[in-house]
């Protein structure tokens, strides 16, 4: 059963771990490049990153977050579905093979290779990235070459443990639509659709609340945003580096929420101008953020919930296919 699993799924498994494995060669050619650069330039190595540095710190991170999806859509969806779709499932239960094994032996040996593809890809990645992660949590990006705290929404599923659990999360959902649906095709778009719907739940949603905020007003200065409309905002300069801004709100000179500007606003001409216009008449900003020290707090609460979630599932696959299944 084991090898008949590993034929079935080794062409996908190849090719994929293969380009991941060259991209983790790749970043293992270069790293040492680059904890070198630290070493000499400090926070100061952001500035002196050639453009293939960049580029591949954009393309690991991206790699990493596309990941996961790759391997629900390509790996998991297919890998009952297209058995059930084709019935070849009835024969494998007719060799004295139980349906339980049958599906526990798939869900285990890609499961595996699953976790060493997304475990390699993402220790990889952390690992070259730490140098300018080091120098951005230092001081040396302003925010304005893209280069942003690792806790920052835009690259933390891209760091430490949390692409493990997507990637098992990804993998047992997408397993858990074929032997639902039945259908290859319909599997991978639903998972596709889920997957991106769950990502951007995180994101947007849930992660935040997973360790304690901190609340902290600070005034108006000409290099702090000034957000009148109370909308969030990913950077603001609260004097603390590396924080992670949830939330932020403009309040007036009584402590209340801002819901109009003072007169002389209307007469700025720059914005450092308009930003002390609203200090001098007053007004702060009240920012809800998680500090840089909660990296590991989010990364083990978010990748336990995945983990979680990836055991639910795989407990309704097997009851689904011992009680549903014919």
């Amino acid at each position: 059963m084991i090898w008949l699993t590993w034929r079935q799924f080794r062409t996908q498994a190849t090719m994929f771990t293969g380009a991941l494995t060259a991209l983790a060669a790749l970043l293992a050619a270069t790293g040492p490049h680059l904890a070198g650069l630290h070493t000499t330039a400090g926070s100061g190595v952001v500035s002196q990153l050639t453009g293939t540095d960049t580029a591949l710190y954009f393309v690991g991170g991206v790699t990493v977050l596309l990941a996961p999806a790759l391997i629900g859509v390509f790996w998991g969806a297919p890998l009952v579905a297209r058995e059930l779709e084709s019935g070849t499932h009835r024969l494998a239960w007719n060799q004295s093979v139980a349906r339980t094994r049958w599906l526990l032996t798939k869900l285990t040996l890609t499961g595996l290779t699953t976790m060493a593809a997304s475990g390699l890809i993402s220790l990889a990645v952390t690992w070259w990235s730490g140098p300018v992660d080091r120098a951005v949590a230092a001081g040396g990006s302003d925010n304005t070459d893209n280069f942003v705290h690792r806790i920052d929404p835009a690259i933390f599923s891209s760091r430490g443990i949390v692409p493990l659990g997507y990637a098992v999360f990804a993998f047992v959902h997408s397993v858990t639509f074929g032997v639902v649906i039945r259908r290859t095709l319909p599997a991978m778009a639903a998972t596709l659709a889920m997957y991106t719907a769950v990502h951007l739940s995180m994101r947007l949603w849930i992660r935040a609340h997973l360790a304690p905020a901190t609340t902290v007003t600070v005034p108006f200065t000409h290099d702090r945003t000034a957000n009148y409309l109370l909308a969030s905002v990913s950077h603001i300069d609260i004097g603390r580096p590396g924080t992670w801004t949830v939330a932020e709100q403009t309040l007036d000179a009584t402590g209340h929420p801002a819901h109009a500007l003072p007169p002389a606003y209307a007469d700025c001409d720059s914005i450092k101008a308009c930003v002390g216009t609203l200090a001098g008449a007053g007004y702060r900003q009240r920012v809800t953020c998680q500090a840089a020290d909660s990296f590991w707090t989010l990364q083990w609460a978010q990748t336990g919930i995945f983990l979680g979630l990836a055991i639910a599932l795989g407990a309704l696959c097997v009851w689904w296919t011992r009680r549903r299944l014919s």
